[in-house]
């Protein structure tokens, strides 16, 4: 692809690395900019700005926050006995989508991938751990993908916790096998949730 502008090469090329955006979209998407007005593109670049420097992880559930502690943590309507374990900030805005959860999540911030070199040290897994043992948790409700990396952090986390007591229970296979939670719509997602099964039920699936 050739340009008549560095300037507007470089703007495509950063454009680009972002997921699922190809050169093409991104020179379209840099040319929309163009088109803007001066102060459109000025907003945009001071959000991201924003984003980038002020955005935090709530000190609880590790989920993304504005705040020490995120809006789902603070509010006292929602049950702290029930906590649902997930991968990222894309699962909880699934879940919440729902309208079905009213309990607590842990975000994790990923899953156990020896392929990419994740292990158990670099997720939120001792810090569940810690927190399950304190005892406030009453059910943990493991809501990772159906993939064979989510099922081992599942697993791995069992392991961690089973000699706790506290109910554990894995969102119902109304997930297809392999699928991100993210992509479920939200009729199927949200009775996942509620038809929960038992987890040592799923080890024998």
């Amino acid at each position: 692809m050739d340009f008549s502008s560095k300037i507007l090469e470089n703007a495509v090329n950063e454009v680009s690395r972002l997921p699922g955006i190809g050169k093409r979209t991104a020179l379209r998407l840099v040319l929309h900019l163009l088109k803007q007005p001066k102060e459109n593109t000025a907003y945009l670049s001071e959000a991201l700005l924003h984003l980038r420097n002020d955005v935090k992880n709530c000190e609880k559930c590790f989920n993304i926050s504005d705040t020490d502690l995120c809006d789902i943590c603070n509010n006292v309507k929602r049950n702290p006995e029930i906590v649902c374990v997930v991968e990222d900030i894309r699962d909880v805005m699934a879940i919440e989508g729902t309208s079905q959860f009213n309990g607590l999540y842990h975000v994790l911030g990923g899953k156990i991938s020896p392929i990419e070199g994740i292990g158990p040290q670099n997720l939120q897994i001792e810090s569940l751990v810690k927190k399950i043992a304190e005892g406030e948790i009453k059910e943990l409700i493991f809501a990772l993908s159906s993939t064979m990396e989510g099922d081992t952090t599942n697993f791995y986390i069992y392991k961690q916790i089973e000699k706790f007591e506290i109910i554990t229970s894995t969102i119902a296979r109304g997930i297809a096998v392999g699928d991100e939670l993210e992509f479920a719509d939200e009729v199927t997602l949200g009775r996942s949730i509620v038809n929960r099964i038992p987890f040592t039920q799923s080890l024998r699936a």
